[in-house]
């Protein structure tokens, strides 16, 4: 009998952990310290749930079909703010918007790849990336980053072959946090350029990058859209992970072969999300000033912490945008240990067994941690718990 494709990726990696708190007690004294997904919490702002809630009431075309590629005001603002901040021409027609950024990512892949071509991905990888490609039959082609979790342009170039499609970048980075230099961003695009194939560039969290201005400067090649697909996603930026909002950047001809997968999976994007978006963009860019701050000292948060549990042996690899990457100092390997964080000392977080390959020499080793739910003070108390872990040491 022939397995499905869905046999042929593995369990999705959050609700795999949330698994692990069946029969767990904690207690309030102790609580959970959930640091394992990565995506707000808390609702969008009072004004944007007020206008959610006023066009849904007075804007019937909201209930029903909308464009495939999504609302033509939403696609042109998306256009003119990303002129603005990369300093580069794009037009309302490059621009799609999709349910949420990994529907984009799903979108893209559909319309540039086919079973049998790869893709290159640096490990450790966004798990989801990897599923989709598994479940497309598009082979996965990791490419390790080592103790930097910097890929290098290079390493890159021996890998590819007549069937690689695309190049994916994540940055900053889900798992690993960094973020990726523009100079290493254009080295790498130069290289998908001249072999002909194309650049992902997923900048989910682009909101909360540490660095002022353009991350990169991509946008400025007047022929960018023959190269590059930039996705995006209005989930971390406004609190929209409910109304699944994402948006994909790239030329026309790409957009009309990913129309065709949208149009079978989904239809439209969300149109009150769509909305949510639209307006949280004409609106809201002061407090989502005040969220990046936030966020950046969460990261500060992490490094003021390190010296709890770093005489442990613990090494901080990444931090950045939502996450902070550890390799840990245990004989056990890393998906025990994230067990055993659970059971005794009521930490959630994922193992690194979820972001690589069983070859990579970090799989067993490693940890992410998702810190933009908790605050500075609960992150002292994570470290604090971090350090009372009491395990064999690796020889």
């Amino acid at each position: 009998m022939t397995l499905s494709r869905t046999n042929a990726t593995f369990a999705p990696p959050v609700m795999e952990a949330r698994r692990w708190l069946k029969g767990v007690s904690f207690t309030a004294e102790k609580p959970l310290i959930n640091v394992s997904q990565a995506a707000p919490v808390a609702p969008p702002p009072e004004g944007l749930r007020r206008h959610i809630a006023e066009i849904a009431v007075s804007n019937p075309e909201t209930h029903l079909y909308g464009p495939v590629l999504g609302l033509p005001e939403l696609r042109a603002e998306v256009a003119d703010h990303w002129c603005a901040a990369y300093g580069g021409k794009i037009t309302a027609a490059q621009v799609g918007i999709t349910s949420g950024c990994n529907q984009a990512f799903s979108a893209a892949l559909a319309a540039i790849a086919g079973e049998g071509d790869e893709i290159i991905l640096p490990t450790p990888w966004y798990f989801n990336h990897k599923m989709w490609l598994d479940m497309q039959g598009v082979t996965a082609v990791p490419l390790s980053t080592g103790a930097d979790l910097l890929p290098d342009p290079d390493q890159i170039l021996r890998l590819m072959t007549p069937r690689t499609r695309a190049i994916v970048l994540v940055t900053p980075n889900n798992p690993g946090g960094v973020e990726y230099p523009a100079e290493l961003v254009r080295a790498i695009y130069t290289h998908a350029r001249s072999k002909g194939v194309k650049l992902i560039v997923d900048e989910t969290y682009r909101d909360f990058d540490s660095r002022s201005g353009a991350p990169h400067d991509l946008f400025s090649d007047p022929d960018w859209d023959q190269t590059l697909i930039q996705l995006y996603s209005f989930s971390k930026a406004y609190r929209l992970t409910g109304h699944r909002v994402g948006a994909m950047v790239c030329n026309t001809e790409t957009l009309a072969e990913a129309e065709k997968f949208l149009d079978t999976v989904a239809i439209c994007p969300n149109q009150l999300g769509q909305h949510a978006a639209l307006w949280g963009m004409k609106n809201l860019s002061d407090w989502l000033a005040q969220e990046r701050l936030e966020i950046l000292d969460r990261r500060q948060a992490i490094t003021d912490n390190l010296h709890k549990i770093d005489k442990n042996g613990w090494k901080l690899l990444g931090a950045g945008a939502y996450f902070a990457y550890f390799e840990h100092p245990f004989e056990m390997d890393s998906d025990a240990l994230a067990k055993m964080l659970v059971r005794e000392h009521a930490v959630l977080t994922l193992p690194g067994t979820m972001f690589t390959p069983d070859e990579d020499p970090l799989r067993k080793r490693s940890l992410r941690i998702a810190f933009a739910n908790v605050d500075r003070e609960e992150i002292g108390v994570l470290f604090d718990r971090i350090a009372a872990v009491d395990a064999p040491h690796a020889k």
